[in-house]
């Protein structure tokens, strides 16, 4: 069941995460008002257009790591647009205090 309120929300706090910045599927929700959704968020943005321009790769599970399985073509992209901001990784993860808003 999807919720096209929460959806809106969603969109619009991926849509202000700064170039070269992430936050958490936690993050994301917690900014929406629903703590408690991060995995919702996930599935949002699972379900986006394959052309959207919504910056979706900005954002990363609660351990600064890509929640796509490794040997993925999903997890290389994600990756590329990633350190294509800047961002770096280091056995896997990005470092929030690096590369995390600051609200």
């Amino acid at each position: 069941m999807q919720n096209i309120e929460l959806n809106e929300l969603i969109w619009q706090v991926v849509a202000a995460i700064p170039y070269g910045r992430v936050l958490s599927y936690g993050q994301v929700a917690k900014s929406c008002g629903h703590p408690n959704h991060a995995r919702y968020v996930g599935t949002t943005l699972k379900n986006l257009p394959k052309n959207t321009t919504l910056p979706w790769y900005r954002v990363v599970n609660a351990k600064g790591e890509i929640s796509f399985p490794v040997a993925s073509e999903a997890y290389h992209r994600q990756l590329s647009l990633l350190e294509k901001e800047g961002i770096i990784f280091k056995n896997g993860k990005l470092s929030f205090t690096n590369y995390g808003v600051n609200y």
